[in-house]
């Protein structure tokens, strides 16, 4: 059973940065690539950061400039450093890995659970 788990999320003030982190776990013989997305009330849920199995990175344009993803492939462990925050950032933020598990030969995407971010004005 393949496992998503995310952390780190807070209230924080504009300006403020949190650190996610986003761990895989269950039999899992490969990752490729690693997301951030965020969804708010009323919208769909958007991508705001991506790296492959490569370290390609990539970002929503709002998000440029402030935030990193980054992977840490021993550990199955993607994050998202968040600098600068500011109001329109909260939401809530969900992990997405595409993945394959040593008992199958196929890659699927899995989500984790979600973790609230808050940034107050």
């Amino acid at each position: 059973q393949v496992q998503l788990v995310e952390s780190g999320g807070g209230l924080v003030q504009d300006g403020g940065s949190l650190r996610l982190s986003c761990v895989a776990s269950g039999n899992i013989l490969s990752i490729n690539k690693m997301s951030w997305y965020r969804w708010v009330p009323g919208k769909q849920r958007e991508l705001v950061a991506g790296v492959t199995s490569g370290d390609s990175t990539n970002y929503a344009d709002p998000v440029k400039g402030r935030f990193t993803i980054f992977r840490d492939n021993a550990k199955n462990t993607v994050y998202l450093q968040m600098n600068s925050l500011k109001p329109e950032d909260t939401g809530v933020y969900y992990c997405r890995a595409n993945l394959r598990q040593y008992s199958t030969n196929y890659y699927r995407d899995y989500w984790g659970q979600g973790t609230q971010v808050t940034v107050s004005s």
